[in-house]
């Protein structure tokens, strides 16, 4: 079984993986990250996006050796120090959430957005947001809850 090394979640790991392993079930199984959740097992529903070198990837779409060498941050990596991450609390204040299982691969979707674009557009939003589905808000809250997260992340008033 080769060993693979990785950034995950800014620390450096290695754990031995099977070739044909998939990114999500790493996280999931060995890892015991669950915050990264499994919809669909077909790339459709976004519920399993990290950030892969800053880029939302959907990890059921990855496999593990693929990471090689490279940086994975999953929802975990959000919180510091018992804080919630800006995007985090402005989910909770725009209620961008209802049953929460889509909210991990959105929350990462948005952060890896407003980390390369501050202040992104309404329409940078929804492209951002287009691979991840939600079949509780319609959206709405969820792309308010971006645009409260890059005001407070930019300095500006909520």
């Amino acid at each position: 079984m080769p060993a693979l090394h990785l950034s995950l979640n800014g620390q450096p790991c290695q754990v031995d993986v099977e070739p044909a392993t998939l990114l999500v079930d790493l996280l999931r199984d060995a890892l015991g990250l669950t915050g990264t959740h499994v919809g669909c097992d077909t790339a459709q529903c976004g519920a399993c996006t990290v950030l892969l070198d800053g880029a939302a990837v959907k990890s059921c779409s990855v496999l593990a050796l693929q990471v090689a060498g490279r940086g994975v941050r999953t929802v975990e990596s959000l919180a510091r120090d018992g804080r919630l991450h800006p995007a985090q609390d402005a989910f909770v204040a725009c209620h961008g959430l209802q049953c929460g299982y889509c909210t991990p691969g959105m929350l990462m979707s948005a952060v890896g957005l407003l980390e390369r674009t501050p202040r992104p557009t309404e329409a940078e939003i929804v492209a951002a947001l287009e691979g991840n589905l939600c079949r509780c808000t319609g959206y709405v809250d969820i792309v308010a809850a971006v645009q409260h997260a890059a005001r407070t992340m930019s300095g500006a008033a909520p």
